[in-house]
């Protein structure tokens, strides 16, 4: 209802606004998980607008500190609600906007035996290394602990060993990016860094486009994590960052999104079964 609600006074304020005369370029800041998706999003925004959108990609939460350091972003588009709802709290208008929404998968190597069935025992095995993305830097990795804090309904004492156990590979100020044109996620598991990393289910599709040997396993519903994606247009932006978060939200933005795995249409309920 809120995403309803969000899009009528974007569509109104859309309305009222006068023509465009002259291109603007909107600054886009967004989580690297939408990285494929939103470049595609704003190059069918730039064709149908004649605006140019510059793309900033990385952990939500790094951008957040970046944004709240002053850097020009017109449009912040989070792999959780909590990022921009932050911005909020320090006094940016809002409103934040649940525009899509993505799900907990993970990947594994090749050479281990697991299923959705067996996924926490396998993670559970001291042989076996589980790589996550950084908490509080990376939603991703902030997801992933949600998930092993669910795993004590499951085995008892799964959640501290998970948490004692995890390898926070990317999303951290400092970690290691993979060479350009390669996919973070297939870089991290082709180095062998891990044995099974907790990522979102788009992150893996495309990782395993670049690495087919690669497992993909959906996590049970007694785990599953939902990831919630917000959108704020930042104080002062041009009314062209407005057209795209419009756009964004459009049926057109929503069926890019949702060619790439996102969840779009009916936003679900958090925390999907199956």
């Amino acid at each position: 209802m809120k995403n309803k609600q969000f899009a009528f006074l974007l569509m109104a304020a859309f309305l009222v606004l006068p023509m465009q005369v002259k291109a603007e370029q909107v600054n886009l800041y967004a989580a690297g998980s939408l990285r494929a998706a939103l470049t595609d999003v704003a190059k069918a925004f730039e064709v149908g607008t004649g605006n140019s959108v510059a793309t900033e990609f990385g952990p939500s939460g790094l951008l957040r500190q970046r944004i709240e350091q002053g850097e020009a972003a017109h449009v912040f588009a989070s792999a959780n609600m909590a990022h921009p709802q932050n911005l909020v709290g320090q006094g940016q208008k809002g409103p934040v906007a649940l525009f899509t929404r993505n799900n907990l998968c993970a990947l594994a190597q090749p050479r281990l035996s697991v299923t959705t069935a067996t996924l926490l025992d396998v993670m559970l095995d001291p042989a076996v290394r589980v790589g996550t993305s950084t908490p509080k830097a990376d939603p991703s990795g902030d997801y992933a602990f949600e998930l092993f804090g669910k795993a004590d309904q499951l085995k008892s004492g799964s959640t501290a060993i998970l948490t004692a156990k995890a390898l926070q590979l990317t999303g951290g100020p400092d970690s290691p990016k993979a060479p350009e044109g390669r996919n973070q996620y297939a870089w991290v598991m082709d180095d062998q860094k891990a044995d099974v990393f907790l990522t979102y289910c788009t992150n893996a599709v495309l990782a395993k486009k670049e690495l087919p040997h690669l497992q993909i396993v959906s996590i049970g519903p007694e785990l599953s994590v939902g990831a919630d994606y917000g959108l704020l247009v930042l104080d002062g932006a041009s009314q062209e960052a407005w057209r795209l978060a419009l756009f964004i939200l459009s049926p057109e933005g929503q069926k890019i999104l949702g060619d790439y795995g996102f969840v779009v249409g009916g936003l679900p309920a958090k925390h999907p079964q199956g």
